[in-house]
């Protein structure tokens, strides 16, 4: 057992009551008997791990998605989610990890090479050949959909485009994650036309990877490494005050939370740089209540299913993204409440969890199909569950801060890109 992981989440074992409204509620179990519910392979099963015990036999703990769900609804607040990827930790150190899962858990090295010569890329990812050779080899599974890369890093358009970026006293510090920086720069856009059409001025600083596919893929070592590196980078400009906000709900809940937690990282400059992460509408929705947040929208007659991933609810901040999307004139929002889309990261591009997936996100794809034929998009907080959503619907889904800067006449939804 690694304490230095364990003494944040090991003192809540004792306060589970084995009332199975988690079992109840988990998303895997309900759809596979490969994994028989985050109570058996979580609290329960963790005490035959303890003390120099035998392991427990049960190894379908690597089934666990990480969705958070069993968190969210245990009334004891057990951290079953943070038990269960120990556990999995402990077992990659007994067996190993596979190419396939470090491959995985460092995207952040996988998409700056690609980014080098992306149509290149594209191609070698993207192609039948490839994706098959890839599923039988390497179990990475063909029916996940990848991201493509894009043809300029959001770091070369900020560089290409600092002149004209606005200066301002008010300052606002920008965590846009591996997913803008290389496949989805357009989110990044957005995100500083925003910022800048309520006056501020972005800060884009030296950041890295969050780690959490790291952590998801047992790498614990590295991902602590990769928080260090996040906290030299962020900690001085929380120091200063600056508010530093992040547009995926996955990478923001990392910083504030899940590193901290999972590795034990609770000195100074971590408390420091938690206090000042924000997710971008939970910043909105600060501005709305101190009267500051811009409401010139523009009308954007449609109807719009949104779903709202785990890891973002995980954040115990509400739903502030509804809150300030329907504020937008004309717009229906049709809020899904199905518990999980299942893509769960880099749970879907596994080979032998991809129909597990799939049959996880059923609840949530079927919601956006009822909503009828006038459905042209989706909105989803994560990039990872934007991806996953689109591969069930066969329609486009946007992070709602597109939907906020179409709104504000910045942006064009269909192009993704500024007008």
């Amino acid at each position: 057992m690694h304490t230095e992981s364990w003494q944040s989440v090991g003192p809540t074992l004792d306060e589970c009551i084995k009332c199975n409204i988690c079992a109840s509620y988990c998303p895997v179990a309900a759809v596979t008997d490969l994994f028989p519910g985050p109570k058996f392979v979580g609290p329960q099963a963790q005490r035959f791990r303890e003390n120099g015990q035998p392991h427990s036999p049960d190894h379908s703990v690597d089934y666990c998605s990480g969705c958070r769900v069993c968190n969210e609804v245990c009334p004891t607040g057990v951290r079953i989610t943070e038990i269960n990827t120990r556990a999995r930790a402990e077992l990659a150190e007994e067996h190993g990890i596979p190419l396939r899962n470090r491959m995985l858990g460092r995207n952040d090295v996988l998409a700056k090479l690609g980014s080098i010569v992306p149509g290149l890329a594209n191609f070698g990812l993207h192609n039948g050949l490839s994706r098959t050779l890839a599923d039988s080899v390497m179990g990475i599974s063909k029916g996940a959909k990848l991201p493509r890369w894009a043809n300029d890093t959001f770091a070369k358009w900020m560089k290409k485009t600092a002149e004209q970026r606005l200066k301002s006293d008010k300052k606002v510090v920008y965590y846009h994650g591996c997913s803008t920086m290389y496949y989805e720069p357009f989110i990044g856009k957005a995100t500083v036309a925003v910022f800048e059409h309520h006056g501020y001025e972005v800060i884009v600083p030296e950041q890295g990877c969050c780690g959490l596919p790291l952590l998801n893929n047992a790498e614990f070592p590295e991902a602590r490494k990769y928080h260090q590196r996040n906290l030299d980078w962020l900690t001085p400009y929380a120091r200063q005050g600056y508010p530093i906000v992040g547009t995926s709900s996955s990478c923001t809940l990392t910083l504030k939370e899940e590193a901290p937690e999972m590795l034990d990282m609770h000195g100074p400059e971590a408390h420091e740089l938690t206090m000042a992460v924000w997710d971008i509408f939970e910043w909105l929705r600060e501005l709305q209540e101190s009267g500051q947040l811009q409401t010139d929208f523009r009308p954007l007659p449609m109807v719009l299913p949104y779903h709202s991933p785990c890891q973002y609810r995980a954040h115990r901040i509400g739903s502030p993204s509804l809150e300030i999307m329907s504020l937008i004139p004309e717009l229906d929002i049709r809020e899904s409440h199905a518990r999980c889309c299942g893509g769960a990261g880099t749970y879907v591009y596994k080979k032998e969890k991809y129909q597990i997936a799939m049959d996880v996100g059923a609840e949530l794809f079927d919601f956006v199909k009822e909503q009828g034929a006038e459905v042209t998009m989706t909105s989803c907080n994560s990039e990872t569950c934007r991806w996953h959503i689109e591969t069930g619907t066969d329609l486009p889904c946007r992070h709602p801060i597109e939907i906020l800067a179409a709104a504000y006449g910045l942006y064009d939804l269909d192009t993704r890109d500024l007008v």
